[in-house]
């Protein structure tokens, strides 16, 4: 007899109503979970569209094993939506999915098989496939991993603290208790919303997890697609988005450095930022403005060699 919750799916949306349908379809659908407990949690991140009404739909003809739930997180921001989801559940596995990630029917079974087999992994990623809506430019792979395409190859990969390399949230499964012990209950970072371009809000999580001693983890066998709309490619959405990351750079950077070392730590990212800079304009010159990769590239530059002087002005660093 199965005892206690061993996991729980959460699903973080804000306006998720067209997207949700297709998600929570995958889920119902999920194969080899007979033999471990689970459930589904919307966090409903604040919404005005009709989220809630979906889920509630979903809920009346819900004839699965594993329950389907629903709760409302009103302070806006990915963050504050993840903390609720953490808060509401009570298993031991915490699986995050975007409303616009799309899993295999296996992956709920590899989520738990994982955990299982790594008791030392705090966290772990999932191969992330894109779906895109429309075909990107030929070098968008340069930057595609922003945008959480994760394609590691199909063995599993321990993220080292030494690479500066974690993975991101989109398919990412916590193990509460890492979470618990790790994370602050106040994060600078707390997600993209209206007015605040300021993003990496998952990364700076991570890091408190594997600063802890926690091992972070890159599991293959859990494969998601990314729907990624047209919007995502244009020149309009993509500044302010890489603008967003390099300004959140100094709090991922410094999470793992010891206080009194990170003045040195900042003026050598500063350096190697310039370094990048430079680099970037002597190699591109004017195709910097002109092509819209080179572009995201170098304002994700700009944007990190500035981002501690940012933080500090708009008061971010007295949290």
């Amino acid at each position: 007899m199965i005892t206690g919750l061993d996991l729980t799916v959460a699903i973080p949306t804000y306006n998720g109503a067209s997207r949700l349908p297709e998600l929570l379809d995958k889920l119902r659908n999920q194969i080899s979970t007979e033999h471990f407990a689970w459930e589904i949690i919307v966090v409903d991140n604040n919404s005005n569209d009709d989220t809630a009404k979906v889920v509630e739909s979903y809920q009346d003809n819900w004839q699965c094993a594993y329950p389907l739930k629903y709760c409302f997180e009103e302070q806006q921001g990915a963050a504050y939506a993840r903390k609720r989801a953490v808060q509401e559940s009570e298993a031991k596995l915490i699986a995050f999915l975007d409303d616009d990630n799309y899993p295999q029917p296996n992956w709920v079974a590899a989520a738990y098989a994982f955990g299982q087999k790594y008791p030392q992994a705090g966290a772990y990623g999932s191969q992330i496939h894109a779906r895109w809506e429309v075909e990107p430019p030929e070098n968008f792979h340069r930057i595609a991993p922003f945008l959480a395409i994760t394609e590691r190859g199909n063995l599993p990969l321990l993220y080292k603290p030494s690479k500066k390399l974690l993975p991101p949230s989109a398919g990412l499964v916590v193990r509460r208790q890492a979470w618990l012990d790790s994370v602050p209950n106040k994060s600078i970072l707390t997600g993209r919303v209206t007015d605040n371009m300021l993003t990496s809000e998952d990364l700076e999580m991570l890091s408190y997890i594997q600063k802890s001693g926690w091992e972070i983890w890159y599991n293959p066998e859990m494969e998601i697609y990314h729907q990624i709309p047209k919007n995502r490619l244009k020149k309009e959405y993509l500044i302010p988005f890489f603008k967003g990351i390099g300004l959140s750079r100094y709090v991922t950077r410094m999470v793992n450095i010891k206080s009194w070392v990170r003045p040195i730590a900042l003026l050598a990212y500063m350096i190697n930022d310039l370094r990048k800079i430079l680099l970037h304009i002597l190699k591109y010159r004017l195709k910097v403005k002109t092509d819209l990769v080179a572009a995201c590239e170098m304002q994700l530059f700009l944007s990190s060699f500035i981002s501690h002087f940012y933080l500090w002005r708009n008061g971010y660093l007295d949290k």
